[in-house]
């Protein structure tokens, strides 16, 4: 497990020089401890604390990259149990899995489906980042997956139970840099060989954490470091067992054999879309960093995506846009003004309720630290003396003729304070959710 500034500080010499670059040992410990400096920064820590604090930084779950260059997905480097420690490094990839049965027609179709599947979420795009291919054939196993790297563009998990298939399938797209699935206990030297040949990763299959963590002290003894864990199981139960077991080895009791991100196949524990999207999402959040579905509906894909963004947000960052004045429809002088904070769920979704209204519109975004109506009101930061010079600073009366602020229904209270703030100002109280915003919008400017 990370240490934590106090842990560090404690090993520090605790003479406040700043030779590293920092006031106290204190304030070097606190940023050592979020990653933003090195041990090494500090010229006088002993040999024994210096080691100490260079393992602590290595993370617990090694980095593995898969895909071309130019898109790489990027897994591990993992360092807490849970989220509020510090924070989850790199988002669960959501790989689509193609089944070997599928026709040469349906498997272009699906090669389509996927490489246009795409969702806007608060500013981001969410999408699958991973094509499985398996196939008991070796030669169509090259071939789709030499199509499926052509068509989409995307990192490639080639899945086989034979090292053979693996290497002629890997050398079809090599340079793309697939996941090769897999090896277990009878297979793995050679696709160890295989994996170092291809310059490539390659998951770990194993029955129990035995077989996992023999594996992987295989491959660490081997000087291999980018590999993943398969764990190989039956039941739901037994995978999210699996998936939690390995991660609590590696960064509580530091398992270094354990210490690879793992994937996982949800696809293979059931046929029915449902469960399998649930299962899914138990282990998006404990603690997969590849998770394979086979299902492109986006009613099952889109929550796993919005679950995986909300889990990997960093904490300690909130998600938030830049203040200002968004004219929205083309607005013109006459266009009402409404008035939000900077929360990226707050802001885009105002924002698409006001689009969906097709009324022009002003919409002031206020700085209020990333947070949301309600929450920034609660802090004393969307209150009527933040808000009055907020709105005068902005511009938006050089560019309205009118003086009518829409303030959010949730803020009510605050109306008649911001009156008296910008006593040339109307304060209209709004809706209090945005799905009303459309309705709200089109009766106000049928009245005005």
């Amino acid at each position: 497990m990370a240490l934590s500034g106090l842990q560090i500080f404690k090993l520090l010499p605790k003479t406040n020089c700043r030779d590293c670059g920092y006031p106290t040992c204190m304030a070097f410990g606190l940023q050592l401890a979020a990653g933003k400096t090195q041990p090494d920064a500090c010229p006088h820590l002993s040999p024994s604390a210096l080691a100490t604090l260079a393992d602590a930084a290595v993370p617990a779950v090694r980095r593995v990259e898969i895909g071309p260059l130019d898109d790489r997905t990027v897994l591990g480097e993992e360092t807490v149990l849970y989220r509020h420690e510090k924070r989850f490094v790199h988002p669960t990839a959501l790989a689509f899995m193609i089944d070997d049965s599928v026709t040469v027609e349906r498997f272009g179709d699906l090669l389509e489906a996927f490489a246009n599947q795409r969702f806007e979420r608060v500013g981001q795009t969410l999408r699958h980042r991973l094509v499985a291919i398996g196939s008991s054939d070796a030669g169509r196993l090259t071939s789709r997956v030499k199509t499926a790297s052509e068509r989409t563009g995307a990192g490639i998990v080639i899945v086989s139970d034979d090292p053979e298939a693996l290497l002629k399938a890997g050398e079809a797209i090599a340079g793309a840099r697939p996941l090769l699935c897999g090896a277990d206990l009878t297979t793995f030297d050679r696709v160890a060989e295989i994996a170092k040949h291809l310059k490539a990763p390659f998951a770990l299959r194993g029955r129990d954490l035995r077989e996992l963590s023999e594996l992987g002290r295989r491959a660490l003894d081997a000087g291999i470091q980018h590999a993943m864990l398969e764990p190989v199981v039956t039941t739901a139960g037994d995978a999210l067992e699996a998936h939690v077991f390995a991660r609590r080895a590696a960064v509580r009791d530091k398992v270094k054999a354990l210490g690879f991100p793992t994937i996982a196949f949800p696809c293979r524990l059931t046929d029915d879309p449902l469960l399998q999207t649930v299962l899914a999402s138990a282990l998006i959040a404990k603690y997969a960093a590849i998770v394979v579905v086979d299902t492109l509906d986006p009613a099952h894909t889109l929550p796993l995506l919005a679950l995986t963004q909300g889990l990997y947000t960093d904490p300690q960052q909130p998600m938030m846009v830049e203040a200002g004045i968004y004219p929205l429809g083309g607005p013109g002088p006459n266009s009402p003004v409404l008035l939000t904070t900077n929360f990226s769920l707050t802001y885009y979704t105002v924002m698409g309720e006001i689009e969906n209204s097709k009324v022009p519109a002003w919409l002031l975004v206020m700085d209020v630290e990333g947070q949301s109506v309600l929450t920034a009101w609660a802090a004393g930061k969307f209150v009527a003396d933040a808000i009055a010079p907020f709105v005068k600073k902005s511009g938006i009366e050089e560019k309205v003729a009118h003086r009518r602020l829409v303030i959010p229904g949730y803020v009510a209270g605050i109306q008649s304070e911001l009156e008296t703030e910008m006593a040339d100002w109307e304060v209209v109280v709004g809706v209090r959710e945005a799905s009303d915003i459309p309705r709200y919008l089109r009766a106000l400017t049928a009245g005005r």
